[in-house]
């Protein structure tokens, strides 16, 4: 960090950011979104307030400055912040979190906030998922799968890596229940569905974000080759690490810490 960075930024402040800094994980840029988030709805930069600068706030999360700016972007185009370039310039928080409920620019960018989602909600959909998900991933790796069954596995995964963003969360729903067919269980079928159905739900209320749908497609990808190579523990470590991401996101949005 330079002298000047140190300067810009206050140590109670630097502080707070490091705290609330992203785990290492695999899903780094969602949970990056998700630390960002909480850093607006805490009011450790309240409405209309600057970050640090790009250098400073980087390090304080203990991520690369590529990341940051993937995140910062997205978090523009849902309306969260204002991006302002030349002197005087930098990443602005641009609301507070009552307004963003109902502001126009996350309308415009795909975002629906539903205050009628509380964090309870929120988190027994996350657990439920995440125990049917999981489990299927697992069961159906165990399975003495037949060539048609390798087959559509193969094009459910092929289908949703191909997708448009408008067609993305339907085929992304066909993924994941076709690998609960596989399963041979009609009762994880039923599950698999509720899962999806509930999930889908919260998703309706965030942004399309196309870095993590790049993201999501490299893990479908994992999973699908565990359960092809007849792995449970690996397919059901890379739901896992799949399913984590898409909770750090749903998190971000819509529960305030």
């Amino acid at each position: 960090m330079t002298q000047g960075d140190e300067a810009a930024v206050p140590t109670g402040q630097a502080a707070a950011l490091r705290v609330i800094a992203p785990a290492r994980s695999a899903n780094i840029f969602e949970e990056t979104i998700e630390c960002l988030l909480q850093i607006i709805r805490l009011g450790i930069i309240p409405p209309g307030q600057r970050f640090p600068p790009e250098r400073a706030l980087a390090e304080q999360l203990r991520v690369s400055r590529a990341t940051l700016r993937e995140a910062i972007s997205e978090l523009q185009a849902a309306g969260w912040v204002n991006v302002r370039r030349g002197r005087g310039g930098g990443t602005f928080v641009s609301r507070s979190p009552e307004v963003a409920q109902v502001h126009g620019a996350a309308h415009e960018a795909g975002f629906e906030h539903d205050a009628g989602f509380s964090a309870a909600e929120v988190e027994d959909t996350l657990t439920w998922r995440r125990v049917i998900e999981m489990g299927v991933a697992e069961v159906a790796a165990g399975q003495d799968l037949t060539a048609a069954q390798r087959s559509q596995l193969a094009a459910a995964v092929d289908t949703s890596r191909q997708s448009s963003l408008a067609d993305y969360r339907r085929l992304d729903s066909q993924l994941h229940l076709t690998w609960a067919q596989v399963t041979g269980s009609a009762s994880l079928v039923r599950s698999m569905v509720e899962s999806r159905t509930r999930a889908n739900k919260l998703l309706e209320r965030i942004p399309m974000i196309e870095p993590n749908l790049v993201h999501s497609h490299d893990q479908h990808q994992r999973i699908h080759n565990a359960i092809l190579a007849g792995d449970p523990v690996a397919a059901r470590t890379a739901m896992a690490e799949h399913l984590d991401g898409t909770a750090a996101l749903l998190r971000g949005f819509l529960v305030a810490p």
